[in-house]
């Protein structure tokens, strides 16, 4: 199958090309799709030689044009990133000079992330379903990946969003228990970077109780949310939890301190660097440091399942609710875990949820519906209703100075703004 990467120049497409030489034996074809030609090139060509250390048969091309690239694939993997680090950066500083917490996908930086993402992957996806063959998926692991997926979804097109998130918990439980990570089947329900992990099941017994037991000081310190609330939970929160259950410490500790991005954006320049180096044949240790642990595995993984090659599996993916979540409705887009086939994903069932998740989840779907609406058709009036719906910042003192801010900061990607 062809399998084509949009923004493949990114300085994580070599995770993913790695995971496709070592799993994806179904891969005849891969192409690279960036406009960032001097980039692309230099990853490119690092990945090619990545194949070719791996011996795997499939033929690899990176280009330019994304219609030439996109023409008669089975599968598509969106990973953009509009407006590059330096977007991100500011997405992770203007909500902080409102005493709000700043995060790429979370409260108001998720929004201004949100505005000027949808349109373009719209754009994207338009183009994708011209020339890509019949029945082709698209693998959307573009954040905020909910929003983005609901927009792809209600346009029409066959697509599931794609987040590391369960796949590292399934991989940290695993080591835990001392068993096989294709083994532990989570009940991973939510909202995109809004999720519990409320069972882990090996051989159908949930072993999650025993995890809490014995291990919830090491779980406490990789989700950065404090003991007493994951054990009053019986549930274990994602680490973007902790923006909620902690958002002032957050906003505290990020007050003049290096933000994420630009932490990223010096690792991705030595990456860069390393890339260049043509004896370099394998994924630098370094790249670890960039995020996105396992999404390689995550993405190779759902591809062989939606093309009909591993039926059984379960995956942790966006997909309509369609009565999943009973108190949201049915074209609400929801995060849970599935098996997928060749016909989509089907989610597995979910237990009745306490009324702190299920209010919490309601909360932000309701802010993720007006954020949608903000980005297809703009507006100051808009932006600001978003960000006052939004359970971390729901004032309107607040709401007002950040829909300024955001829309300030972001005007070269905003049409209407201009």
């Amino acid at each position: 199958m062809k399998i084509a990467v949009i923004g493949g120049g990114s300085t994580y497409t070599p995770e993913l090309v790695d995971g496709f030489a070592r799993l994806g034996s179904m891969v005849s074809e891969l192409v690279l799709i960036d406009p960032a030609a001097e980039r692309l090139d230099i990853v490119g060509a690092f990945a090619a030689r990545i194949l070719t250390a791996y011996g795997h048969p499939g033929k690899i091309s990176w280009t330019t044009d994304l219609d030439a690239g996109v023409t008669d694939a089975d599968a598509v993997v969106i990973q953009l990133r509009v407006g590059g680090q330096r977007a991100r950066i500011t997405d992770e500083t203007f909500p902080l000079e409102c005493g709000c917490v700043g995060q790429e996908t979370t409260g108001a930086g998720g929004l201004a992330k949100a505005l000027r993402t949808v349109p373009v992957i719209l754009d994207v996806a338009e183009r994708v379903r011209k020339r890509a063959r019949p029945g082709a998926w698209i693998v959307d692991f573009t954040n905020p990946v909910g929003i983005v997926t609901r927009a792809l979804l209600d346009a029409g097109h066959r697509a599931v969003g794609l987040c590391n998130v369960a796949i590292g918990f399934q991989r940290r439980f695993a080591g835990h228990l001392g068993v096989d990570p294709s083994s532990v089947v989570l009940e991973h329900v939510g909202l995109n970077h809004l999720t519990w992990e409320r069972a882990a099941y090996v051989d159908g017994v949930d072993r999650l109780p025993e995890l809490l037991g014995t291990h919830v000081s090491e779980i406490s310190g990789e989700v950065d949310i404090a003991e007493p609330i994951i054990s009053m939970l019986g549930a274990v929160p994602s680490y973007y939890l902790s923006y909620f259950y902690a958002h002032d410490r957050h906003v505290r500790e990020s007050l003049g301190a290096p933000t994420r991005g630009q932490r990223v954006a010096e690792i991705e320049a030595t990456l860069l660097d390393m890339y260049r180096d043509v004896t370099l044949v394998e994924k630098p240790a370094l790249l670890g440091e960039r995020g996105g642990a396992y999404y390689s595995e995550a993405a190779v993984g759902l591809i062989a399942s939606l093309a009909g090659l591993d039926d059984d599996a379960v995956h942790s993916v966006n997909v309509r609710n369609n009565g999943i979540l009973p108190f949201l409705p049915a074209e609400a887009v929801i995060e849970v875990s599935a098996r997928a086939g060749h016909d989509g994903p089907a989610p597995l069932p979910v237990t009745p949820l306490p009324p702190d998740l299920a209010g919490l989840i309601t909360h932000t779907w309701g802010y993720e519906e007006l954020a949608l609406d903000a980005a297809l058709r703009g507006g100051r009036d808009r932006v600001y209703r978003a960000l006052l719906a939004h359970p971390l910042i729901g004032q309107h003192e607040l709401a007002g100075p950040l829909a300024d801010k955001l829309i300030a900061a972001g005007r070269d990607h905003l049409a209407w703004a201009r």
